[in-house]
């Protein structure tokens, strides 16, 4: 094409140069074969050119062409020195101009170049077809980058439901494990080497757990409790244990932002979030380098969200984690999100730690987006909505006696965990009134003449959701508490999952003495 411009409007050398941000940059040429035309490409290719600087710069600010008959005549030609070497000194810079300007051709001659109306109507036109055509090869590229980012997040919502069914079958078989095994060691009767086999199994089903956690994470199954949080506070309080997390090799900087807004997440879940991608940057940097966590009060216009596949316009909560390290490259960005899906080498990591930090984003309402360049680094920029509330306070957690005369409804799908809750429980001296699900759960409620105290029920079983089992109770027993436990929340309630604020939840798999001790915490909360 610029062989064509330069032959057929007889000039020596075409640039093109097309519109990045508030520069141009040099993108093309072509000269005639016999031009020495090498000094004057490298200056070229070296200066990117402002709206304010060269021909080119000056007609794309203008949107208009800008003819120079001599440009070795033009003390503010930049490359004059280099055009001399070359021969050149006519010109002509034209915009080249769509919708708008998205950059501007540079003709030279090697003869001084009269201005001519002719050719330059015909110049005109010529750039106008080559800046629709840019146009158009802009919006092909946008939208197979957009069509690219939706196949993304498609694929990992498809591992995110995979992922999330098998970590609430596990859940469930986990909490019988740890139960059982908790309740086998509680006996006097053990001898020393069925204790040690069964603390062996005790240790290796809690590591299980912690894998099953880091799956519901991602797949965005947890059952979360949000409060109202201070990031820059949150960061503060999590300094020291970063350092010694990184090491003394890589730097640690800490820059919070001024008026942060609040954002409203679940702390333990958020805290998990900037560890993992402290360990990410840790483990890209073992030659040690820079390691910056950085906070800002974000806006996030519908442009940006047409752009990014899954970012909404709104006012948000910016967390940035940047490191020197040594960077990906777009096939691993491609998957870094993904479970399982590692770099390292065997038995070095599980792959979940970034799966993680995007499902729990994802479920807080969050957008997280990755910059990486090999041997640049790499930084993970985190969008939590900006919520106009007052941060949650803690408050003071009593010490209480794990036994109880009270009585307990327990509502439970699950026939081995519901035999190990209410085994317990009756331990712990309650009367357990047991319901394999909220039919069941309803009738004894109709039915059972005495108080009940407290309803522990499963968040998500077949028909009919804890939560709304509780709704439905809550007439009939006014005042009854309750207690939630989950090992997930399903894809046709998961709108629901988040429970109100203050809610009280055992997360599975919990442990007997966990059970026993949340119970007589809720029980003795005041109404």
């Amino acid at each position: 094409m610029l062989e064509e411009i330069c032959l057929g409007a007889d000039w020596d050398l075409v640039e093109m140069w097309v519109a990045d941000g508030d520069e141009l940059r040099w993108q093309g040429v072509w000269h005639r074969p016999e031009l020495e035309a090498s000094p004057f490409l490298a200056a070229s290719r070296a200066m990117p050119v402002g709206r304010s600087g060269g021909l080119a710069g000056k007609a794309w600010r203008q949107g208009q062409p800008v003819w120079d008959e001599d440009v070795l005549g033009n003390p503010g030609f930049m490359r004059a020195k280099a055009a001399a070497v070359a021969g050149l000194h006519g010109a002509l810079a034209c915009p080249l101009r769509g919708e708008a300007p998205v950059g501007a051709l540079a003709c030279f001659s090697r003869a001084p170049r009269p201005r001519d109306d002719r050719l330059l109507a015909v110049m005109q036109d010529v750039t106008q077809r080559v800046g629709h055509f840019i146009e158009r090869q802009r919006a092909a590229e946008a939208l197979k980058e957009s069509e690219a980012q939706v196949l993304q997040l498609q694929r990992l919502e498809s591992v995110g439901r995979l992922a999330g069914g098998v970590a609430h079958d596990f859940n469930n078989l986990l909490t019988v494990i740890l139960g059982r095994s908790q309740l086998l060691l509680a006996r006097s009767e053990v001898d020393e080497r069925a204790h040690r086999d069964i603390t062996l199994i005790e240790q290796t089903a809690m590591r299980a757990a912690s894998l099953t956690k880091q799956l519901l994470a991602f797949s965005r199954k947890q059952v979360l409790e949000p409060r109202v949080l201070d990031l820059n506070g949150v960061l503060s309080g999590m300094v020291v244990m970063l350092r010694r997390l990184i090491g003394e090799d890589i730097d640690l900087a800490v820059r919070p932002g001024p008026d942060l807004g609040h954002v409203s997440a679940d702390p333990g879940q958020l805290e998990q979030v900037i560890v993992n991608l402290v360990v990410n940057a840790r483990d890209a940097m073992s030659q040690g380098g820079q390691l910056t966590l950085e906070t800002a009060n974000i806006e996030l216009d519908a442009r940006y969200a047409r752009q990014h596949p899954g970012a909404q316009p709104g006012s948000y909560v910016m967390l940035a984690v940047s490191d020197t390290g040594v960077g990906m490259d777009a096939e691993i960005q491609a998957r870094v999100f993904e479970p399982f899906f590692t770099t390292k080498e065997p038995g070095k990591g599980t792959g979940l730690g970034l799966s993680t930090v995007y499902g729990i984003v994802k479920q807080s309402d969050g957008y997280i987006s990755l910059w990486s360049e090999p041997g640049r680094g790499t930084t993970f920029t985190i969008y939590l909505p900006r919520v106009e509330a007052p941060v949650a306070t803690e408050g003071q957690v009593v010490a209480t006696p794990p036994q109880g005369t009270e009585t307990i409804l327990l509502v439970e799908d699950e026939d081995e965990v519901r035999a190990l809750a209410r085994e317990v429980l009756e331990q712990s001296g309650y009367t357990v009134l047991a319901a394999s699900g909220p039919a069941e759960a309803l009738g004894i409620v109709e039915r059972h003449a005495d108080p009940i105290h407290l309803i522990l029920t499963d968040v998500v079983m077949p028909h009919m959701s804890g939560p709304q089992l509780v709704k439905d109770i809550a007439p009939l027993r006014p005042g009854i508490k309750v207690l939630y436990m989950s090992g997930y929340t399903a894809d046709a309630i998961a709108q629901h999952g988040i429970l109100d604020p203050g809610a009280s939840l055992l997360q599975k798999p919990f442990l007997p003495h966990a059970l026993a001790r949340k119970a007589r915490e809720v029980l003795d909360t005041p109404p």
